[in-house]
């Protein structure tokens, strides 16, 4: 029953907002689909208020549904006392906080929650995430509603973030909606990553280890977001789930075949196929070659071969010390922004040995 938790969460999600849009009918189905799946209280509180008298939540009422002791504490009369309240409405936030709340909600697309025109750059949408994520992150920012703005900010990057999904969302021109607007039953534009995940890589959580493919192929760790109510079980569901793998695996093969081996590999270790160690003669850099290279490659081609492998070499250098530049960064502003001084000291003694390397080579070569 366990494994069914995250599923009956997503099922109770899709409930508290089909009550929002006052449909008891849809949330009594997803309820008692819940409750099968992995029984909770929560769950059970709302079927109750929906057997009595169909539960409907009232204008300024948190729709976030954290816990039950709002619907518990309803009386039959439909009298609300005071004390009932969400907690997190006695956590203290200005009028400001508020306002940019109301704003984000009353958004109508993705750019308008980022603040920036249809053709901004990349930069100018990383600029304005990090901006707004700060603003309105849920440790900042304590007014009602402000985590679902935090999500809908997160959401509108990695989508606009994504080429092909941008690409995808301005084609659909007036038919793009804003993402707390519509339920389930819209997931054109749902990104791939949570926006926890991405404001923890932007801000010193942890840099993905490859390139920012990670965006578009995270798995999803934060509470889900309203996805379709009708998802197709079954063979061919999975099939066309497994096809693109089976396409690229398909193609990269064929291209193997096609396409001839490089002389050399760059790797730290013997590889198959390049068994033999060499260093460049002019800036020591180690690399791996073939059995009958020394044979086949001589005289100008080898130092032409050389140039290549040391302009890769430094490449590939230059990139790994932008990331560790990154992430440093990340660190330093999200430990003074936060207050965290053990942060700023683990950002502070943080290595960038990539970077060490390549300053290292800019000096050999200038000498």
């Amino acid at each position: 029953m366990e494994v069914n938790r995250d599923e009956a969460e997503r099922c109770i999600d899709i409930a508290t907002a089909a009550l929002s849009n006052e449909q008891p009918e849809k949330a009594q189905r997803f309820l008692e689909k819940a409750q099968r799946l992995f029984p909770t209280e929560k769950a059970k509180v709302l079927l109750e208020l929906i057997a009595k008298n169909g539960f409907t939540p009232r204008p300024g009422v948190h729709s976030d549904f954290s816990g039950v002791s709002g619907p518990r504490q309803r009386q039959t009369n439909g009298d609300t006392r005071p004390e009932e309240k969400p907690s997190d409405t006695s956590k203290s936030y200005t009028a400001d906080q508020l306002e940019a709340v109301r704003r984000i909600k009353q958004c109508k697309d993705f750019y308008e929650i980022l603040g920036v025109q249809a053709d901004a750059s990349e930069d100018e949408l990383k600029r304005s995430y990090r901006k707004l994520a700060l603003k309105f992150h849920p440790d900042k920012n304590h007014a009602p509603g402000a985590t679902e703005a935090f999500k809908a900010i997160g959401n509108a990057y990695a989508v606009l973030s994504n080429s092909n999904k941008r690409r995808q969302y301005d084609q659909c021109g007036e038919e793009r909606r804003h993402p707390s607007e519509h339920g389930p039953d819209n997931g054109n534009f749902e990104p791939d990553i949570s926006p926890e995940d991405l404001f923890n890589m932007f801000f010193g959580g942890g840099y993905p280890s490859s390139n920012a493919n990670v965006y578009t192929n995270g798995r999803m760790r934060y509470p889900r977001r309203e996805r379709r109510e009708r998802q197709r079980d079954g063979g061919l569901a999975l099939f066309v789930q497994v096809m693109p793998i089976l396409i690229l695996v398909i193609v990269s093969a064929l291209s193997q075949i096609m396409v001839n081996s490089p002389l050399y590999s760059l790797s730290f270790r013997p590889s198959a196929g390049y068994t033999q160690k060499r260093l460049t003669e002019n800036l020591k850099v180690p690399y791996y070659v073939g059995e009958h290279f020394s044979r086949e490659v001589t005289g100008l081609n080898l130092k032409n071969v050389e140039r290549t492998v040391e302009d890769d070499y430094i490449s590939s250098l230059r990139n790994n010390c932008w990331k560790e530049k990154q992430q440093k960064e990340g660190m330093l502003y999200r430990a003074r922004y936060f207050g965290d001084t053990d942060l700023y000291q683990r950002a502070q003694r943080a290595r960038t040995p990539s970077c060490a390397k390549l300053s290292e080579i800019t000096a050999s070569l200038h000498a």
